[in-house]
């Protein structure tokens, strides 16, 4: 038994199916952890000010890691890396020990001033939290900016586990990565109070490192910044334009968690809350199909095999549309069974409850956009292209702050457009509904970067309208969901207590069946492409009939 789970940190995925499988399923268990973590936090804290603060906190690591880590990120990582294992395994691992010793020196430098600026930063940005609060807020921001620098190692090694196709211990890394920050919710905070949710964080980003650690066993870099200029510069120049596209994405995230923070109490909680939720799908279509793809699409076009390069991005673009609409409807169907569930626990009450679940519905409507975006940037970054990106990120980023300015304007001072807001989402006459703007703002960013990458990618590659039928008919298959869940939604509001917690769940669970099966239905009456070969890998799998399987690129 031991062996065998030694085996799998170094088994090798070659298949895309089974490494997306593989990622999906430890996307799922991440996720799942992490929404116990909210539930933890939901339950001891509620939408206060104390969650506020610890969530505000994070924005300045987070900032930091984006623009500093992702120089190191896999996306830059693995073409160069590829490269040079090509040509001989000492290369690699040179290449590899400069590129750390390198991060490690400047990350660290850049994190030792960063602490010492904090008081400023924190007076500047977040004056919510000047008086008692703000030594905690300070506190808790130095302790999380080991984070980025443990984490900024882990990208680097997990590039080698990913261009050795070893996605186990990639995958691995998010599910203890939040066993760490659960550890310092239930045994650092109460030792330490909020200085031991932040020290749970920093031992959940070690986690995230270390399990990455088995990955080396072929290539066990040395860590000399000699000679490390000129690969420092290949990498510099390739990360450059896709640094300052991610840099603009948690620019963006921070401007709003800031904006957030100005509005009443518990708003940043609620704001946070609602993008973990949303995160779950996320990760398990958008973020695996891309990221199994991905050292697919770099090899494909580094032997110029463009033919093959084109139909991998494709079949995932194909794949990451048919689940994320239908994931869309039932979200937002099932928002308030979905958040009730999951987070309404001791100190979360109904208000909080009910913002939470609006801001998630508006949230979930650029779930594809966003599975899209992860794909798209990843299909040019494998060629070597990380310039036209960033059009499409400086676009997104715009169009979210510019939106976010407006929509909050229109809606603190339009009483029109204020009403007719908190009628569709249901969250008439509760206070803090401004927080909605922020969600909505993040959605039209999205899915207008979403709109110009797959324009500029079409434009690049002649893939016009390659995905249409797709799309449309997985909007079919979402409305059907939809309605169906919604109507047996309202018909099992008869049958379920809807005030205690079994109620909601047996009440979401049903309808979300429901749905399920009329999505279903609807893609066997059309005889949809994705749905039928799907059926047919998983026949073949648990079933093992002697069917003929076609070649699944598209996954």
């Amino acid at each position: 038994m031991v062996d065998r789970i030694f085996g799998l940190f170094r088994k090798e995925w070659t298949h895309l199916t089974d490494a997306a499988l593989l990622l999906a399923l430890f996307a799922l268990l991440s996720q799942l952890l992490a929404l116990v973590r909210d539930r933890i936090f939901a339950h001891t804290f509620g939408a206060s000010h104390v969650l506020d603060m610890y969530y505000a906190a994070f924005r300045i690591p987070d900032l930091l890691f984006a623009t500093i880590a992702s120089f190191v990120s896999a996306a830059v990582i693995i073409p160069l890396f590829v490269e040079r294992s090509e040509h001989s395994t000492e290369d690699a691992r040179a290449f590899l020990g400069r590129i750390l010793a390198a991060f490690l020196f400047v990350a660290g430098c850049i994190a030792a001033v960063v602490s010492v600026a904090m008081p400023f930063l924190a007076d500047r940005f977040f004056p919510e939290f000047v008086g008692v609060s703000q030594g905690v807020f300070i506190e808790l921001s130095r302790i999380m900016l080991l984070s980025p620098i443990l984490l900024g190692v882990s990208s680097i090694l997990g590039s080698v586990a990913q261009s050795n196709k070893k996605f186990f211990v990639y995958a691995l890394s998010p599910v203890v990565y939040n066993v760490g920050i659960i550890l310092g919710v239930l045994l650092f905070y109460p030792f330490w109070g909020m200085r031991g949710l932040a020290l749970g964080v920093v031992l959940g980003a070690f986690f995230h490192m270390v399990v990455n650690i088995p990955a080396l066993s072929a290539v066990a870099p040395r860590l000399v910044l000699k000679g490390a200029f000129d690969d420092i510069k290949s990498v510099i120049t390739l990360s450059l334009p896709r640094t300052v596209g991610l840099s603009l994405g948690q620019i963006t995230l921070f401007a709003l968690v800031v904006w957030a923070a100005m509005l009443p109490e518990g708003s940043v909680a609620i704001f946070n809350f609602a993008l973990n939720l949303q995160s779950v799908p996320l990760a398990i279509i958008g973020v695996s199909f891309s990221v199994a793809a991905f050292p697919t699409l770099a090899r494909l076009y580094s032997e110029k095999n463009m033919a093959a390069f084109l139909d991998h991005v494709l079949g995932a673009a194909r794949q990451i549309i048919f689940w994320s609409l239908p994931a869309t409807a039932l979200f937002v169907v099932l928002r308030a069974q979905i958040v009730r569930v999951i987070l309404g626990s001791g100190s979360f009450d109904w208000t909080d409850t009910k913002l939470t679940a609006a801001t998630l519905a508006l949230f979930t409507l650029s779930l594809a956009a966003q599975g899209l975006i992860l794909l798209f940037v990843r299909g040019y970054y494998a060629a070597g292209n990380t310039k036209t990106p960033l059009i499409a990120n400086v676009a997104g980023a715009l169009g979210t702050m510019v939106f976010a300015v407006m929509l909050l304007g229109e809606f603190t001072h339009v009483a029109g457009f204020k009403t007719a807001v908190e009628h569709f989402l249901r969250v008439d006459g509760l206070p803090g509904t401004n927080v909605l703007m922020l969600s909505l703002a993040y959605t039209i960013g999205s899915i207008l970067n979403a709109v110009i990458l797959m324009r500029l990618f079409a434009r690049d590659f002649d893939t016009k309208g390659a995905l249409r039928r797709t799309a449309i008919e997985s909007a079919g298959a979402a409305l059907a969901i939809g309605t169906v869940g919604y109507l047996s939604l309202n018909v099992l509001s008869y049958f379920f207590a809807l005030t205690t917690f079994l109620g909601i769940f047996l009440q979401g669970l049903f309808a979300g069946i429901a749905g399920i099966a009329a999505g279903i239905a609807f893609l066997r009456t059309i005889k949809n492409r994705e749905y039928e070969e799907i059926s047919r890998s998983l026949h073949a799998r648990f079933w093992k009939g002697s069917i003929v399987v076609p070649d699944t690129q598209e996954l």
